[in-house]
C-alpha cells in the first residue's frame, strides 16, 4: 500500500476525485474540498463525512502553506460549453480559473488535474484554451521544452488531451479535456492512459424496477416525434407503409423499421435505423446536416437534444401497427438504444431533460441511480436530496474510471 498522501479540490461537487482515490486502494488526507452548492455539499459529506476543511467561496478559500500531493480543480464549464453561451472570460465563472493558477503558484503541488468541456479548446477562436496552457506548462507542453514561458507561468511539466468516456470503460459519449500538470522535480513525464474497447452497454446500467414516475407521457412523447417531414417511427409491415418505403429508399431496413431524419442534404434527410443516434437541436433549420450519428451518440448539448434509433416493440394485437406515430418534435429531450452507449450527462436536473430509454413501448427518464452508473460511480454512493438536484449533481461531476486512470498512472 502506498503512503497516505495529501490532497485537496476546488469545485469539488460530489466526490468524483474521492470516488477515484478510494477505487486505487489509495490512502490520503484531505486538506480541503470547496463547493458552494449547499446540495452537492450535503451529498459529500453524507458519502465521505466533512472535510478539515470545508470552505464554500474558492476566493475565500485558505492556501495551505503544505505543499499537496494532488490538486484537482474542475472550473465551471458552462462560460466554455459548446451549448452555453460561450462568453468565457466575459462569464464570471470564466475566470475562476486564476484562482486555481494563484493556488497552484503559493502551493506548489506535486501534480495537479484540470478538467473542462471540450469546447473550452475553441473557446475565442483558442486564445482561452493556450492561455491556460501557458500559465500551466512553464516547463514543457507535451513534452515540448517551452524556451520563452509567460512570466506567470508555474514551472510545471504539462499533459493535456480529450478523453472521451466511451473509451474508457464506461458507456456514455463524454469528451472532457484534461489538463495534468507535474511540478518540475526529477521525475516529470507522463502517459495518458491507452483506450479500451467498450464492451458495456447502456442496458448494463439500467435498473431491473423503476416507478412509473420515471415514464414519459403520451402528451411528452408526442413532443419528442414527429410523422410529418422526415421525423417518425413507421412500422413497414403495414401495407401502404412498405409501398411508400420501397419508392423512397428502393429496399426494406433489415430491422423492419425506419426513419427519415430532416437534414439539408441532397435527398433532404437522413436515414436512421436500429442503433443510430438522432441530433434534434435546432429542428427547423434549413442549413443543419449531420443529425445521424451511425451506431453511437454524438455529443449532446446541455439540453440534450438527441435521441437513439431503438427497435420498437410490437404493440398488442388490436392496437395496429404504427408505433408511436405522432405529431411534434424534439425539443429538450433524448432517447437511447439500451445496446448502445448513451450521451453526455448534463445537469438537467428533472424537467423531462433527463436522458431517456424506451422500455416496453415507453420512453422513460434515465433514473438518478442510472445516471451516476453512467458517470461510473458505485452503488454505495447515495444522496439525500431532490431528483432534481441528483441529476444535476451526476452531470456536473467526472466519470470516476477515467479520473482513476490518470490518477493512476502518476508516480507518488
Amino acid at each position: 500500500m502506498k503512503k497516505e498522501i495529501l490532497v485537496g479540490s476546488d469545485f469539488s461537487g460530489v466526490g468524483a476525485f474521492n470516488q477515484a482515490l478510494k477505487r486505487l486502494g489509495i490512502e490520503y488526507k484531505e486538506l480541503f474540498a470547496c463547493d458552494m452548492d449547499k446540495y452537492a455539499r450535503q451529498t459529500f459529506i453524507h458519502n465521505y463525512g466533512e472535510p478539515l476543511y470545508y470552505p464554500t467561496d474558492v476566493y475565500e478559500r485558505e492556501i495551505p502553506k503544505e505543499s499537496l500531493t494532488i490538486y484537482v480543480s474542475s472550473p465551471p464549464c458552462q462560460a466554455f460549453s459548446l451549448a452555453g453561451k460561450r462568453l468565457g472570460k466575459d462569464d464570471k465563472r470564466g475566470i475562476l480559473f486564476f484562482n486555481s493558477h494563484e493556488f497552484i503558484q503559493v502551493n506548489k503541488p506535486r501534480y495537479f488535474i484540470f478538467e473542462n468541456v471540450k469546447g473550452l479548446l475553441s473557446d475565442d477562436g483558442g486564445n482561452t484554451f493556450n492561455e491556460w496552457v501557458n500559465m500551466l506548462g512553464g516547463k514543457s507542453v507535451n513534452g515540448v521544452p517551452v524556451l520563452f514561458p509567460y512570466a506567470d507561468s508555474v514551472p510545471y511539466h504539462l499533459y493535456w488531451k480529450v478523453l472521451n468516456a466511451k473509451h474508457h470503460g464506461v458507456p456514455q459519449n463524454r469528451e472532457r479535456v484534461f489538463l495534468i500538470g507535474i511540478r518540475d522535480d526529477k521525475d516529470n513525464t507522463f502517459q495518458f492512459p491507452k483506450e479500451e474497447h467498450l464492451t458495456k452497454r447502456l442496458k448494463d446500467v439500467l435498473e431491473e424496477e423503476v416507478d412509473e414516475k420515471y415514464f414519459l407521457s403520451d402528451e411528452r412523447i408526442g413532443t419528442i416525434t414527429k410523422s410529418e417531414r422526415g421525423i417518425g417511427w413507421t412500422d413497414v409491415e403495414l401495407k401502404n407503409t412498405a409501398n411508400c418505403v420501397l419508392t423512397a429508399y428502393s429496399k426494406i431496413p433489415t430491422d423492419g423499421e425506419y426513419l427519415k431524419i430532416k437534414s439539408a442534404t441532397s435527398k433532404g434527410y437522413e436515414e436512421a435505423t436500429e442503433g443510430d443516434s438522432i441530433n434534434f437541436s435546432v429542428p427547423n433549420s434549413e442549413t443543419r446536416r449531420g443529425r445521424v450519428g451511425k451506431g453511437v451518440a454524438q455529443t449532446l448539448d446541455t439540453q440534450c437534444k438527441q435521441a437513439i434509433r431503438v427497435k420498437y416493440p410490437k404493440l398488442q394485437k388490436g392496437t395496429g401497427n404504427v408505433l408511436f406515430h405522432r405529431k411534434g418534435y424534439a425539443t429538450n429531450t433524448q432517447v437511447y438504444d439500451v445496446n448502445k452507449e448513451c450521451g453526455t450527462i448534463d445537469t438537467a436536473q428533472g424537467g423531462g431533460r433527463q436522458p431517456h430509454t424506451l422500455i416496453e413501448k415507453n420512453i422513460r427518464r434515465l433514473t438518478p441511480r442510472e445516471c451516476f452508473r453512467l458517470m461510473d460511480f458505485p452503488d454505495t454512493f447515495n444522496w439525500i436530496c431532490s431528483d432534481s438536484q441528483a441529476y444535476k449533481q451526476a452531470g456536473n461531476s467526472i466519470v470516476v474510471n477515467v479520473l482513476a486512470k490518470i490518477i493512476n498512472k502518476l508516480n507518488f
